[in-house]
């Protein structure tokens, strides 16, 4: 357990996991107040890395429900193995035949019957999915519930009673209550909006993009091999990246990726040709790799030729200014061309004359 948030920021900084006070902040106090944390956020920011250094820093075992479309209770909570009740009752025929032997009229069978419901329908005929087997875990488990807004909305209202109370509900053996509250992550990549009931049993975290710093520390960390120069150099070409209007901004992983990939390369210095050559490792769609291959120099303004990031802005400039990319030509308007040229000729022959042009008279 986590006894302070600086020691929370110390013990996921040694499962290689780089936060600030803020997030260290939310993670302490979802532990201290039993209470599930939902992090949004873009994609491949590190939402899913939390709860796996979570997870590790605590030594609990993670268990994970990765939500799509259609996800139901059958694949999150439990199902029943019709096919071993369906076996057992064959084997225990015999049996079942004395059970009723004496017995006369069908009401009286019904009846034994049903005294006898909880050997068919017990917990040994159940598979347990992702959120009765943390719920049911004698252990305390960290359950990670990733990407729920890939779910519906349905799937969300089925959540709530675990997330309120950390119990849930089968029809055939009632209500199962946590042993040990696990401790609950949910992500979202703001696909969709969550529902407000959702959110109000949870502790809110959002996870953006990192500044230029912190993404440098975490190259360092997660790839030791690269240079200093590389490592800054790649910082600064992908901070560039997401300025521009692409479909898909480059994450933290794919940053990664693409800084693994370099050092393998062998790459000492950015330079066009290996931009040129490595940038699909941080655009994945074509209309993004078309602007990005005309907004090329662009790009590399930010390194020098000694290969470190260029100079600050100058002060009262701000840094998102100093990195807003060239604007290019606009297409011209042609209905806005001919309200000027409208008012123009308006002004230099007078509206009489105008009038009467478009009338189609003359002299």
């Amino acid at each position: 357990m986590f006894q302070s948030i600086e020691a929370t920021r110390e013990q996921l900084a040694e499962q290689q996991y780089i936060c600030d006070r803020k997030l260290a902040t939310v993670v302490f106090l979802a532990l201290k107040l039993s209470k599930p944390i939902l992090i949004e956020g873009p994609a491949g920011v590190g939402k899913t890395e939390l709860s796996k250094a979570v997870a590790a820093a605590l030594d609990r075992r993670l268990i994970r429900l990765q939500c799509y479309g259609g996800l139901d209770e059958t694949r999150a909570l439990y199902e029943w193995e019709y096919g071993k009740q369906l076996l057992y009752t064959q084997i225990l025929r015999d049996k079942i035949g004395q059970l009723f032997s004496g017995v006369e009229d069908l009401r009286t069978a019904v009846d034994q019957l049903r005294a006898h419901d909880d050997v068919f329908f017990s917990e040994h005929f159940i598979v347990r999915r992702p959120i009765l087997e943390a719920i049911s875990s004698p252990e305390p488990v960290v359950l990670l519930i990733d990407e729920l807004d890939r779910a519906e909305e349905q799937f969300e209202a089925f959540l709530l009673e675990m997330l309120g109370d950390f119990q849930v509900t089968v029809p055939e053996l009632g209500t199962i209550k946590a042993i040990t509250p696990p401790c609950v992550v949910i992500t979202s990549n703001n696909t969709r909006d969550l529902s407000d009931a959702l959110k109000r049993r949870c502790l809110h975290l959002f996870i953006g993009y990192p500044d230029e710093q912190r993404e440098l520390e975490i190259i360092r960390l997660k790839v030791p091999e690269i240079g200093a120069v590389l490592a800054a150099q790649a910082v600064e070409v992908v901070h560039r990246l997401r300025a521009l209007d692409l479909r898909k901004a480059p994450s933290i992983s794919e940053t990664l990726d693409w800084a693994r990939t370099l050092v393998l390369l062998g790459v000492e210095t950015m330079d066009r040709t290996i931009l040129e050559e490595t940038v699909q490792l941080l655009v994945k769609y074509e209309r993004d790799t078309r602007q990005v291959a005309e907004r090329m120099g662009w790009l590399l303004e930010g390194v020098t030729e000694a290969g470190m990031p260029a100079a600050s802005p100058a002060a009262g400039v701000a840094e998102a200014a100093f990195r807003r990319p060239p604007a290019t030509q606009a297409e011209p308007d042609k209905q806005d061309m001919e309200a000027r040229r409208l008012e123009h000729a308006a002004r230099y022959y007078g509206r009489d004359r105008l009038r009467l042009d478009a009338s189609g008279g003359g002299r």
